[in-house]
């Protein structure tokens, strides 16, 4: 049985069942391999990517409950105001975790493009960073939002 998934504006087709995560369908299936494992448990955050706009932790999402949309840290497209602070802020140290992270303040931004430290502490605080740029992100993402990355 196929089953239709539009990710990233593209729609695709694939007969992995229904029960494959969704972060093994984007990696194995869809090549977009942006999105990584890192616990299986939807503990770190490092597979984090948006459905119809809400951040989900894809290794937790079965194929065949994904209820609309998929956006890959490929699909936020070109530089993002996120993505500059991003670079500004130098976040990334390994970078392992960062387009989970990325896309988990992208959610952030766009639903409160004005966040305090205890709304950016709360948001982000089921994506965990090895190397601990917790400081850095925080400042990159209020640095995202006093350029309209929200908006």
């Amino acid at each position: 049985m196929s089953i239709s998934l539009t990710v990233n504006t593209t729609l695709y087709q694939t007969d992995a069942a229904p029960e494959t995560p969704l972060l093994w369908v984007l990696r194995d299936e869809l090549g977009l391999t942006g999105t990584k494992f890192g616990c299986g448990v939807a503990a770190c955050g490092a597979c984090t990517v948006h459905i119809d706009g809400q951040a989900v932790r894809s290794c937790q999402v079965q194929l065949g409950d994904v209820w609309g949309a998929v956006t890959t840290i490929e699909g936020l497209g070109g530089q993002t105001a996120l993505q500059a602070a991003w670079e500004r802020h130098q976040v990334a140290q390994c970078g392992y975790c960062q387009s989970g992270q990325i896309m988990q303040a992208a959610d952030l931004l766009a639903n409160n493009p004005t966040p305090t430290d205890d709304d950016i502490d709360a948001a982000m605080g089921g994506n965990l960073c090895r190397c601990g740029t917790y400081s850095a992100i925080r400042a990159a993402i209020h640095d995202a939002a006093k350029a309209g990355a929200g908006q």
